[in-house]
């Protein structure tokens, strides 16, 4: 098993610590969501639970809302259906000690580069130029 996705998945458990303030202008390329669901999600507080069998590599995020579940190959194109409900192409792979999920859907992409920083996940979404922090810390 690569290093990388062991230290991962020996730490497997994240907490966001607090809410980051949502901004209050909206991408015109975003996805279309709700408003009910897009103010869900600004004050969801998700866990992140990265674990693997050695071969799989499965991802849940979790908040008192909603849990979202995908376990994948590492390299190999899997059908995703994300938090919000679009349909992506996705794949993950191993790139510069991070691992990067790269979803495509109706001509658009995101990627999502998950890496252990400082005992910390840090967590950066980035599509049409629009870029998401967020930093989760270790469960004990």
């Amino acid at each position: 098993m690569d290093l990388i996705l062991t230290k991962l998945a020996t730490l497997s458990v994240w907490q966001l610590p607090h809410l980051i303030p949502a901004h209050s202008h909206r991408n015109p390329g975003a996805p279309r969501v709700g408003l009910a669901l897009r103010k869900m999600g600004a004050i969801a507080k998700p866990d992140c639970i990265i674990t693997s069998d050695g071969k799989n590599l499965t991802i849940k995020t979790e908040t008192a809302l909603k849990t979202t579940q995908f376990s994948c190959l590492l390299g190999e194109n899997f059908e995703e259906t994300t938090a919000d409900g679009r349909k992506t192409q996705t794949v993950c792979n191993f790139i510069d000690g991070a691992l990067v999920q790269r979803q495509e859907w109706d001509g658009k992409e995101s990627i999502i580069t998950r890496k252990v920083e400082d005992g910390k996940l840090v967590v950066v979404c980035v599509m049409n130029n629009v870029t998401c922090t967020r930093v989760y810390e270790k469960v004990e």
